[in-house]
């Protein structure tokens, strides 16, 4: 038996970006292997998006679309990149979502598509399933591939590491200009076996890195593992100061943060303090509760610290009429119900959490990094799409848009490249033996993430960046050591990547100066 897999393509990640690549792809004819952390191949970060995707309102315009990006990135988009979006995005909707794997979005009694309205938004142009959008688009993506015979489908298997030819102690090919990725090095997670995968092209679809905040809307998988494993393979990133915090999550003293959806201020709910009294007109006349998230959050944060409470609250109950309620968010309806809160009698308890990286891996407008044929699509990459602030619902298109892209440069590549030996790339070497135990690495990573809430949150200070930047430091230097001298775990490779990538928010968010977008310095 080899120590080593052999493929045209490596996908890594299985979200809306890493399974639009793999089937287009597949569909071409090319040979695909995804690999996915999670024991099932549709946990992702795309799976618990609720609100939904852009397609086209009534009287809607690709102008009008990039319009309201640039407006919410606070002038700090790729115009390029957002004309791609906008010009490209519904169309692949279409012809991907509806027609290829069938999503069954909500419907109007007509039979046309149900259009909602999201803030920042000037008109509603946003397709839904009920509040659990990303859930129906997941399995119908990881249906396809199940099915399809060019696609092999990992689950529990988490990658350590890029394989990179032209480094250090590996052979470059000949004529290489720069270093290039051949493949990933994958830890069996079942067997605590580290194989080489040798791939013509990587793609990196890793989605977020939430989770190295205190309160995030992230599932456990959004560690920045992407980020962290393309960084050490000397690729560029930028933008990582640009973490998104969502407004509105469930605040309950035994609940994880649960992401409410921006569709329900959408339908007209308001945000409110303990009293009832809406308080966004104070902060942003114009559009007041559907003002760009960070305007939100940042407004949320004053009336927190102004009256010394926890959280503030949504108010459906005034505003949206109860059957609407329980038909549109029956999800997030039974969620807040386990908690002794009913949507359609009480007031909702919210507060802001940790819920999109903006930046990311950069890249180019189809994907590809500033390593040799190594892509990245999704949360894990920077297009320029977002700016300093992402626009609602864009971040399922901006995965569904680029992961095509990036599936029709490869195919057009593939032809003229030769398959990587094994000989050039060594077996993965580990350094040590003692076993790391999942819970012997909880204590690091609330340290960490504790840092990262108290000192690189919503509200930013250079004594507080410098504070953090010399924890950080400590903190992965400590997790390195532990690193070398075990061997490799889900949990240890993802603690090293939780530090490596908290390190460099830090880092970012220290750099710059200026206070732009969901980036706030207040001193």
């Amino acid at each position: 038996m080899t120590d080593y897999l052999e493929t045209d393509v490596l996908v890594i990640g299985c979200g809306i970006a890493g399974g639009v690549t793999a089937l287009r792809l597949a569909d071409a004819g090319v040979k695909v292997t995804v690999v996915t952390r999670a024991p099932e191949p549709y946990e992702s970060n795309t799976y618990y998006a609720q609100g939904g995707i852009i397609y086209r309102g009534r009287n809607d315009s690709p102008a009008l679309l990039v319009e309201d990006v640039l407006r919410a990135g606070a002038g700090q988009c790729n115009a390029t990149s957002v004309a791609i979006l906008a010009e490209q995005g519904p169309e692949l909707v279409h012809e991907i979502l509806l027609k290829r794997v069938g999503v069954r979005f909500d419907q109007t009694q007509t039979g046309a598509l149900a259009l909602t309205l999201e803030g920042g938004h000037r008109l509603p142009r946003i397709i839904h399933a009920a509040d659990a959008t990303g859930k129906a688009i997941a399995a119908a993506l990881v249906e396809a591939l199940r099915q399809h015979p060019r696609v092999a489908l990992l689950s529990g298997y988490t990658a350590v590491d890029l394989l990179m030819a032209g480094q250090p102690g590996r052979k470059r090919p000949a004529g290489a200009a720069s270093p290039l990725c051949v493949g990933a090095y994958l830890l069996d997670q079942a067997s605590g076996r580290v194989s080489r995968c040798l791939a013509k092209n990587t793609v990196l679809a890793t989605g977020g890195l939430g989770q190295i905040f205190k309160r995030s809307t992230n599932p456990p998988g959004a560690r920045g593992d992407g980020v962290a494993m393309a960084r050490r393979a000397g690729a560029q990133v930028r933008d990582l100061e640009f973490v998104q915090f969502h407004p509105t999550t469930f605040y309950h003293p035994q609940a994880q943060p649960f992401l409410i959806s921006e569709a329900v201020r959408g339908a007209g709910a308001r945000l409110v303090d303990a009293n009832g009294l809406p308080f966004m007109q104070k902060y942003d006349p114009d559009w007041k509760d559907l003002a760009p998230r960070d305007v939100v959050s940042r407004s949320i944060h004053h009336e927190l610290v102004a009256q010394g409470v926890a959280n503030v609250y949504l108010d459906l109950r005034s505003y949206i009429p109860v059957p609407e309620i329980r038909a549109r968010f029956p999800n997030i309806y039974d969620y807040c119900l386990a908690y002794g809160v009913d949507l359609a009698r009480d007031l909702v308890p919210v507060a802001p959490a940790a819920h999109y990286a903006c930046g990311g891996v950069w890249v180019d407008a189809w994907g590809q990094t500033t390593v040799q044929r190594l892509y990245a699509v999704g949360e894990v990459a920077c297009t320029g799409v977002h700016g300093a602030n992402r626009l609602a619902s864009t971040s399922l298109l901006e995965g569904l848009v680029w992961g095509n892209r990036a599936a029709e440069q490869i195919r057009q590549a593939l032809a003229g490249q030769p398959r990587p030996k094994p000989g050039d790339i060594r077996p993965y070497q580990g350094s040590g033996q003692t076993k790391i135990e999942p819970a012997q690495t909880e204590p690091y990573l609330n340290a960490i993430k504790e840092i990262m809430w108290a000192k690189v949150g919503l509200m930013r200070t250079t004594s507080g960046l410098e504070q953090a930047l010399v924890e950080l430091r400590h903190w992965q230097t400590e997790i390195e050591g532990r690193y070398r001298q075990s061997s490799p775990t889900d949990a240890l490779i993802g603690a090293r990547n939780v530090a490596q990538v908290a390190l460099l928010v830090t880092e970012a968010a220290l750099e710059n100066k200026v206070s732009v977008g969901c980036h706030y310095r207040v001193g």
